[in-house]
């Protein structure tokens, strides 16, 4: 069932992003290091009411923030609309529970949330090196929109967005 997150929820929550990064870091992938993402990140969107957990029978399965703040550098991407778009950030799931869909299914919430908001265009980026977001992405129904570089990080950053 995917919900709200909350604040007793930040252990599991950071546990999770911990495991993310060995795993991303195992293939070269430095977007999330030790300055991002932090639990004040975190902390932030369940004040805001934008971060969602997947929650299996009181186990946080994975993890998404779903808002509409745009790095500045959007600005930069070849996206395939203007105007008010749904943005996904900070997605991530337990490594006991990979495999199972957990991603899919956080993705396809962000679908919800933009059809009850009546926001119909969601745009997200992952690293270059991330192939398998990137994977995650077109399942999901996304489409490339361009390259940019993110203040603060390293690589290049692909764009995806999608219109629902």
């Amino acid at each position: 069932m995917i919900r709200n997150a909350v604040a007793a929820d930040l252990v599991q929550i950071m546990e999770i992003v911990e495991a993310a990064k060995s795993d991303m870091h195992s293939y070269n992938n430095y977007q999330w290091d030790e300055s991002y993402p932090k639990e004040e990140d975190f902390l932030r969107d369940i004040t805001e009411g934008s971060l969602y957990v997947f929650d299996m029978e009181g186990s946080i399965a994975g993890v998404v923030c779903i808002n509409k703040d745009e790095p500045e550098e959007y600005k930069g991407g070849n996206w395939s609309m203007s105007g008010e778009a749904l943005v996904i950030h900070r997605l991530a799931v337990d490594t006991k529970f990979l495999g199972k869909g957990i991603a899919y299914q956080l993705m396809n919430h962000a679908d919800v949330i933009g059809r009850q908001n009546h926001t119909a265009y969601i745009r997200t980026d992952t690293n270059s090196l991330n192939i398998k977001a990137q994977s995650l992405l077109k399942k999901c129904g996304y489409i490339f929109a361009g390259e940019i570089t993110l203040s603060g990080h390293e690589g290049t950053f692909y764009c995806y967005d999608k219109v629902l």
